[in-house]
């Protein structure tokens, strides 16, 4: 059986001089005259895929939040080449959570050292955005198109969806695989390493993050505020449609700046996001809808210049209008529930 080590041994006493043992007890009631300070322990960096504690500097938890996306941008890359399911979402997700959390956090990264990798991040969100919206697209449009009625479905609806996209997405993903084997791609990736290895520069990066980061969250909550109230007192119409998809691309800044913040601020962090998520997935199907109704138009047009019927894009068309308003109601609703208070009160 193995010995407790845990346990102390035991050794002969031995004792001391009769002088030695005054000395010693003399030196214990002797007050200490000064005392040494403390010193500080520096911690290490953290890495992705760890969580900052919630004592740590605003740098910190910002830096941790950038290494995981930069982390899950490179892992998905193989992914995106391969073609594999939801990859290039993933991908232009990570790219999104870095462009915002560079932009909403400028007194911890100055934007002088974030600036041009910043707009290196929209041009490959941009790259991915081509490849997803067609595949989005088509979805949407053939998912509108099971329910109906096969007596309203006059002509070749389904191949002219099909063409009308297919090569259009063949395009998009050539012209991504062509970016990612670019020398800029790569020379993106260095600037992000380089980026999220610090330290960052920003005057309040060495602050306590639970003092530092709330307000800036709630600065980009006030720009969503602003523009939601924008697309509330635009005219219906296209212009309304870009000031809600003006909207939303605050919304969803503002919730990846709470997600950063999280492990300093906890579950009112996150249950914000939460909220945040709500709005920008109700204004993300409205734009979702507003492109599929010009598809639906260009559709049309491309039909009847064929000399085919093109009664049944009509009918997309229409659907995809009334679809489109029914959610900037629920966007107006989902949006006012998330303002309240109660979920932004970790922010004052």
């Amino acid at each position: 059986m193995t010995a407790n080590t845990t346990q102390t041994l035991t050794r002969p006493e031995h004792k001391a001089p009769a002088h030695k043992a005054r000395e010693h007890k003399a030196r214990e009631h002797k007050a200490p005259e000064h005392k040494a300070p403390e010193r500080k322990v520096d911690r290490p960096p953290v890495i992705a895929g760890t969580r900052p504690p919630r004592d740590s500097s605003a740098g910190d938890v910002v830096l941790a939040y950038l290494r995981i996306q930069a982390h899950t941008l490179k892992t998905l890359e193989p992914a995106v080449r391969a073609d594999e399911f939801d990859s290039v979402h993933q991908m232009r997700v990570a790219t999104r959570r870095l462009r915002a959390v560079l932009r909403t956090f400028g007194q911890v990264i100055p934007r002088t050292d974030s600036e041009h990798l910043a707009a290196e991040l929209q041009w490959l969100g941009r790259e991915l955005g081509a490849a997803r919206d067609a595949e989005v697209l088509a979805g949407h449009l053939r998912d509108s198109l099971r329910p109906t009625p096969p007596e309203l479905l006059i002509g070749p609806v389904q191949a002219r969806v099909q063409g009308y996209f297919a090569p259009r997405r063949a395009a998009a993903r050539a012209n991504l695989i062509e970016a990612l084997d670019s020398p800029r791609y790569a020379t993106l990736l260095a600037e992000l390493d380089r980026v999220a290895a610090g330290p960052p520069r920003g005057p309040l990066a060495g602050a306590p993050a639970r003092e530092v980061l709330p307000a800036a969250v709630r600065r980009a909550y006030r720009q969503a505020k602003r523009r939601m109230r924008t697309a509330r007192h635009t005219p219906d119409g296209p212009a309304r449609d870009i000031a809600l998809h003006q909207a939303r691309k605050s919304a969803r800044r503002t919730r990846y700046a709470a997600e950063a913040a999280n492990p300093a601020i906890g579950k009112k962090a996150r249950k914000f996001a939460k909220q945040m998520q709500h709005v920008q997935s109700v204004l993300g199907d409205h734009h979702d809808a507003v492109l599929a109704r010009q598809a639906a138009r260009d559709l049309g047009i491309g039909a009847h210049l064929a000399g085919e019927n093109a009664f049944t894009y009509g009918l997309l068309y229409e659907r995809e209008l009334h679809h489109a308003e029914r959610l900037q109601t629920r966007a107006s609703k989902v949006w006012r529930h998330a303002a309240r208070p109660k979920h932004r009160r970790w922010m004052n």
